[in-house]
């Protein structure tokens, strides 16, 4: 095979890099080199601080331009619908090619990591891109094999990006120009029409959403640390909730911000780096994270940064989904191995702009099983067009765009381990208080820590508990350090009848929302629900 390494590294396949059948081979010993050096307009790196980039007109994940190809190896198991929508093998041939096409013409840049920190269930991702930021930040959020991995590395994954190329509607059956489309069983990912780089670690979370419970392991959209005492936390949560920010809590060790494995042996993480939203990111409430903006090797994207090289973390201007990729390392107390025991504590976040849910509850088993499958937050005003008041966002498991098999199979995972582990569920809201969005204020973050203490530590294994008459979850009475107030939503609102009427409506939205998973889920968890 044809391959030269230029001037600057890169990584050139040649016209006889992609074979006859559109498979790429690349020798493994590649896989470790890219380039500081950007090409013109591909980033700005500030003077010895992090390189920031732009990603044009996509700024977050475009779910709708997502697909799985209907394949009979993977489409008896996969939950089509609007989360999973359907390309045939054809088309995504057709895709393929096109991407390949191009990519064969180009300067190559071939990661090879590692998708997984347990051995025993990790997947070999391979990504190739003319892109070197891109291929930077594959480095920055994957796991780094060893050197002797490397002489060895076989992938078991390989994502195709080139961001420019763009599909044609009709003749390629999307949506738009953008595609994200994944082969489950052949594991491969070819992406175009998006500079955004959330589609690469989230298009290989979503490999892994299918081929980990096939393994027996349950995949997490969630965050995790770990005490002196090898107690360990999970939390769940979607985007805003706080799972990056209440994980990287310095009294405990990360072990990872956003993608996990529960399997027989613990939780492991599935990435070696964190990809946290910055907007407006405080250096006094999130000091650890606050540093990896200002250091060498962090990604940032479209963050505002002036002529000067300052950057302005405050600034929206171009998007409120801000993001920096860095290396786990660069938080001070991450975990090394990535990987501990089985959790003791499950944490559900959630931001509730409703202003209804306490700032802590405590769920039975058929209650965890029911929030879970619910997966609630709120969207707030003015964040869409047209959104005039906060608007109900369920999304099963706490990430359903990353789910392919039906929820119910990750739920009952979840619940068989909380049964066989004992660990405690909790549901925490990081939302508002005093009322909902535009009245009341945000929940203080200082409570919500001095609450995640006390359950973490066993502090409110001996507390007293009130039974919510409407959710039926458990709501302790008292917390030390905490206003005891805020415990009791009703009574922080200036208006008690209007705080009914909006609970009443939120809880019939839950009802509403889990009608399509009582088939699968069953009449218990069903009932556990709130008691409309």
């Amino acid at each position: 095979m044809a391959m030269t390494i230029g001037a600057e590294g890169r990584i050139d396949l040649g016209e006889h890099g992609i074979d006859a059948d559109g498979r790429v081979h690349v020798h493994p010993s590649t896989s470790v080199l890219y380039t500081h050096t950007l090409r013109r307009n591909e980033g700005r790196l500030a003077e010895g601080g992090p390189l920031v980039v732009d990603t044009g007109r996509h700024t977050g994940r475009s779910p709708k331009d997502k697909f799985l190809v209907r394949e009979p190896g993977s489409e008896d198991r996969v939950w089509w619908g609007t989360v999973n929508q359907e390309l045939n093998e054809e088309q995504f041939e057709g895709l393929r090619d096109k991407v390949t096409s191009f990519l064969e013409h180009q300067d190559l840049y071939v990661i090879d990591s590692f998708a997984g920190a347990d051995p025993a269930h990790r997947l070999g991702v391979r990504l190739i891109t003319y892109s070197p930021w891109h291929a930077l930040f594959a480095k920055t959020l994957f796991i780094e094999p060893t050197d002797e991995e490397l002489e060895d590395f076989e992938p078991g994954a390989l994502i195709l990006h080139a961001p420019v190329v763009e599909a044609e509607t009709e003749e390629d059956g999307t949506r738009s120009a953008t595609f994200v489309v994944l082969h489950l069983s052949r594991s491969e990912i070819v992406i175009g029409g998006t500079f955004y780089a959330g589609e690469i670690k989230k298009s290989i979370f979503t490999l892994m959403n299918d081929r980990l419970p096939l393994e027996g392991v349950l995949p997490m959209h969630c965050s995790a640390n770990v005490g002196e005492e090898d107690d360990v936390a999970i939390f769940f949560g979607l985007s805003g909730t706080g799972k990056t920010t209440l994980s990287a809590d310095p009294s405990r060790h990360l072990i990872g911000d956003d993608e996990h494995g529960w399997s027989d042996n613990g939780v492991f993480n599935f990435e070696g780096g964190c990809y946290a939203k910055v907007i407006r990111l405080s250096p006094e409430a999130e000091p650890e994270i606050y540093k990896t903006t200002q250091s060498f090797g962090t990604v940032l994207e479209n963050v505002i940064i002036d002529e000067r090289g300052v950057l302005d973390l405050d600034d929206d201007s171009k998007t409120e989904n801000t993001r920096a990729a860095y290396k786990l390392e660069q938080i001070a107390n991450a975990l090394p191995t990535k990987r501990a025991g089985h959790p003791s504590s499950v944490v559900f976040l959630t931001a509730d702009a409703f202003g209804i849910l306490p700032p802590i509850a405590r769920l039975s088993r058929e209650q965890a099983k029911f929030y879970f499958l619910s997966g609630f937050t709120a969207k707030l005003a003015g964040t869409e067009i047209g959104v005039t008041e906060p608007q109900p966002t369920f999304s099963a498991c706490f990430g359903a765009p990353f789910l392919t098999q039906p929820p119910a199979v990750y739920a009952h995972m979840l619940g068989e381990r909380l049964d066989r582990h004992g660990a405690t569920v909790w549901l925490v809201n990081t939302g508002w208080t005093g009322g909902p969005f535009g009245e009341g204020e945000r929940m203080p973050i200082a409570a919500t820590r001095a609450l995640l203490y006390a359950a973490l530590s066993g502090g409110l294994a001996g507390a007293e508990f009130r039974t919510d008459e409407l959710f039926g979850f458990e709501v302790p009475t008292a917390v030390p350090g905490v206003d005891s107030s805020l415990l009791d939503p009703r009574s922080t609102w200036h208006d008690a009848e209007a705080y009914d009427r909006k609970a009443r409506e939120l809880a019939q939205m839950f009802r509403d929302n889990f009608e399509q998973f009582v088939a699968d889920a069953g009449a218990d968890v069903a009932a556990a629900g709130p008691r409309v």
